[in-house]
């Protein structure tokens, strides 16, 4: 069996699915526990955290990129493929230019300030990604209707 247009679409919307179902419990529930960890145990528990979660996400983010790299390599340019595209730049974006140094800044020990940062800044990534899920769940659905 090859890989068609169907199959990387719903491989695409799955990985996008669980990116949004894991921001969201980062967002409401990780990021603001960190402060409940022990200013002694912090650093020790961020290095764990970091290491975990990126065991999961970086499949997942794999999946999402290729998937969608494949989508528009075999032509997909549907407004809402499109729209998602650039929510997946502005994910890339915020993560590289404030929540890995935000990481950066934890990673060395409880940081209040940096803390607060990450929980804020982190809204805007799980708000992309809910509306990314919402924007390929539809997109999936009109294939569905060919």
């Amino acid at each position: 069996m090859s890989l068609n247009l169907a199959h990387l679409a719903l491989i695409h919307a799955a990985a996008t699915a669980a990116l949004a179902g894991l921001v969201w419990v980062v967002q409401l529930a990780v990021y603001p526990l960190f402060d409940a960890i022990g200013a002694d145990r912090f650093a020790a528990y961020h290095r764990r955290y970091v290491r975990a979660v990126t065991f999961v996400v970086a499949p997942l983010i794999g999946a999402e990129l290729v998937t969608a790299g494949l989508l528009f390599w075999l032509g997909v340019r549907g407004p809402l493929f499109l729209g998602s595209l650039v929510l997946i730049a502005m994910n890339w974006a915020v993560t590289f230019a404030v929540e890995m140094p935000l990481h950066r800044r934890l990673a060395t020990g409880y940081n209040a300030e940096a803390h607060r940062q990450l929980v804020f800044a982190n809204w805007s990534r799980t708000l992309a990604w809910t509306a990314r899920a919402v924007m390929i769940g539809v997109w999936l659905f009109s294939l569905s209707a060919i």
